[in-house]
């Protein structure tokens, strides 16, 4: 059964987001100040979404491994151990080469706007009737140039690419957080 939200409960939530507008705003400024770092740092910042993506492929293998012992008599056991030991080795080689690493990541992320980009293109010619559909078809498109840009310029793109995105991340993340922070603080 679902728990029906009255006002009084909207009133509630308003307050706690209300007196928590100073946090928002200062994890706001946090967040910029990590993209301005990574913007004039790219190396660096890919070098640390290497190791962030290292940390979460090592987090997930060894997850992976505890959860096949805790069902061993499943027949899949073997299978998921290996996925488990794979995944770890992945977080070992981003760990043990960042750069080469880095360079895997961004052909991973260059492949995706290929993807990414055709499927919004597709999806957009889908919605042709319906208003708006030009900009999924522009994000699409953009998503295209994006790929193309990493592959064109890829020993260059291969060592700032990961840290330009997570600049980008942060700044908009920043920025997001900065305004809901000022809004709450003005309602």
């Amino acid at each position: 059964m679902v728990k029906q939200i009255d006002q009084k409960d909207v009133e509630e939530m308003m307050t706690k987001l209300k007196a928590s507008w100073g946090w928002l705003v200062a994890f706001g400024i946090v967040s910029l100040i990590g993209g301005f770092l990574c913007f004039s740092n790219p190396l660096q910042a890919t070098i640390t979404a290497d190791y962030l993506a290292a940390f979460f492929f090592i987090l997930l293998g060894v997850a992976q491994i505890i959860q096949a012992f805790s069902i061993r008599e499943w027949g899949g056991f073997l299978w998921t151990i290996a996925v488990g030991l794979l995944t770890l080795l992945v977080g070992a080689v981003l760990i043990g080469n960042p750069v080469a690493g880095a360079a895997s990541l961004t052909v991973l992320v260059g492949i995706l706007m290929f993807l990414l980009g055709g499927a919004k293109i597709a999806y957009s010619v889908s919605l042709r009737p319906v208003s708006g559909w030009v900009w999924i078809l522009v994000s699409g498109i953009l998503s295209v140039i994006l790929g193309i840009i990493i592959f064109t310029n890829f020993p260059w793109a291969a060592v700032t690419v990961l840290g330009l995105f997570l600049g980008v991340e942060l700044t908009f993340n920043g920025v997001m957080l900065l305004m809901t922070g000022w809004a709450l603080r003005n309602q």
